[in-house]
């Protein structure tokens, strides 16, 4: 006898079915696990990604999310699109790095086949790059971080390869030759930064972000930016030109008094994403994506940032196509979807 497997939705699908199902005790149906990765606490993803956990956790019985909140995101579109995980955190500049087998998918042969395996669920914007440093350190400048301890973010991610040619582009600085760039990973270098053990601590967040307001509470904290010399520069610019990446500004304030930057500082804002398999329930992907929004729209009512997150920006410089389950979803919620993202 062939074994049969039989979720809530299926069983319910006949009228025997619906009668069995209510003579059978609730708790004979085990949750569908699922995983999603993304970056650590303190940054906009791991915010946005666990306020999409929570509501999804909350409003869709049949599924629970965990959340890993370590590593990587080149890493984990890889599990992804292996089928190891079910979510990640991923990014337009990430998707064409893989495409073209560039920067840290240049050994990875199977990387342009890899990302042919994954789907967008949705964008969202991931806020501005925020160079900081003390105000005690006596830096003003990003030509003044030579000979000191600078986190990028984590080795081999996107973060530590944008900061890393920024640096370079700027000022001519070389990490590892010019300065140190410290190998950890977002929780531990944000507790470096906040110990003094980093001098000079990057986080691509929206502003104002949790770990950097708690460090402005009790000390003056500065932000630097890119010098508008340097703005036109054919490196910022092939920065600024890469897919979901623009020249932003951090206004001056966002941090409270303790900010002590005379004005708004120019850095680079970048989009990024959830994505999923190719091969994920439709229908599962079209509930959550509902969900999430449904969830979204109510909580934005007392919590300020989740206003930015919204239907319309799903589909914000998005260069890999929908799952057809939240390109469903995103156009009941009467968003104009790209050709970009329709595959």
């Amino acid at each position: 006898m062939n074994n049969v497997s039989l979720t809530r939705r299926s069983l319910l699908g006949t009228a025997a079915g619906a009668a069995a199902f209510a003579a059978m005790p609730r708790v004979a149906f085990a949750k569908e696990l699922l995983r999603m990765s993304t970056l650590g606490p303190g940054t906009s993803p791991n915010l946005v990604m666990t306020t999409f956990v929570n509501i999804v956790n909350g409003a869709l019985p049949d599924y629970e999310i965990q959340l890993n909140a370590t590593g990587a995101a080149t890493r984990h579109v890889l599990e992804v699109a292996m089928g190891r995980s079910d979510f990640c955190m991923s990014s337009p500049v990430i998707h064409s790095l893989m495409r073209r087998q560039a920067a840290m998918y240049e050994k990875i042969d199977q990387a342009p086949e890899l990302v042919n395996n994954l789907r967008t669920v949705l964008n969202f914007p991931m806020g501005v790059y925020h160079i900081a440093v003390y105000g005690s350190s006596g830096i003003t400048s990003i030509d003044q971080i030579a000979g000191k301890r600078v986190f990028l973010g984590p080795p081999g991610g996107a973060a530590y390869t944008t900061m890393e040619r920024l640096f370079k582009a700027v000022a001519g600085l070389e990490a590892g030759t010019d300065y140190e760039a410290v190998t950890l990973g977002w929780d531990a270098a944000a507790a470096a930064f906040q110990d003094g053990n980093i001098d000079v601590y990057c986080n691509p967040t929206n502003a104002p972000s949790p770990a950097l307001t708690q460090i402005a509470v009790t000390n003056e904290i500065r932000f630097l930016g890119i010098p508008a010399e340097a703005l036109e520069s054919e490196g910022v610019q092939a920065l600024v030109g890469r897919p979901g990446f623009s020249a932003a500004t951090l206004p001056a304030g966002a941090y409270g008094e303790n900010q002590i930057n005379e004005g708004d500082v120019t850095t680079l804002g970048v989009t990024v994403g959830i994505v999923t398999n190719k091969d994920a329930d439709e229908e599962m992907i079209y509930q959550m994506t509902k969900a999430f929004y449904a969830g979204v729209q109510e909580a934005g009512q007392s919590s300020p940032w989740m206003r930015a997150i919204t239907p319309q920006g799903a589909v914000q410089d998005i260069n890999l196509e929908l799952h057809p389950g939240a390109l469903r979803a995103l156009t009941e919620l009467g968003v104009e979807i790209p050709e970009a993202a329709k595959g």
